[in-house]
């Protein structure tokens, strides 16, 4: 069978904070702050020129949409998505092919078939961020 090099969680560090997506929705910490501690791998996307005041209203606009928390989906809208979108929407440029098309790669072996059942129940939300988008911070 196919080897796996890991199953990736993304997020996206700009103007001091990291941004991630999860069942909680949208929600930032200081760098490397979630309790899944620093990362394995960093991917430098480029530089932006989106100040962070506007960065955030869009933020917002996603938390209120697309990225709410009820929208999370462990193989077809997660934190990789997430992170895709932003940092399009910050420098024009994708996440690697490799992490986002994991999901899809996991879900084409019989192996993944099976699991997706169990996989589709499980709600991910990495712990130690804030809300980011919601009602008075609610999640």
């Amino acid at each position: 069978g196919k080897q796996l090099e890991g199953i990736w969680h993304t997020s996206i560090v700009v103007h001091k904070d990291e941004f991630f997506f999860g069942s909680g929705g949208i929600s930032s910490c200081p760098p490397g702050g979630t309790l899944l501690g620093p990362p394995d791998s960093v991917v430098d996307v480029g530089s932006t020129e989106v100040t962070e005041e506007i960065f955030l209203e869009y933020l917002s606009s996603l938390g209120e949409s697309l990225f709410r928390g009820e929208a999370y989906n462990l193989f077809e809208h997660n934190c990789n998505t997430f992170s895709n979108e932003v940092a399009q929407f910050l420098t024009g440029r994708k996440i690697p092919s490799y992490i986002t098309d994991l999901p899809s790669e996991v879900l084409s072996t019989p192996f993944g078939q099976a699991l997706r059942p169990l996989l589709d129940s499980i709600q991910i939300q990495p712990p130690g961020g804030n809300a980011i988008g919601r009602p008075n911070g609610q999640s």
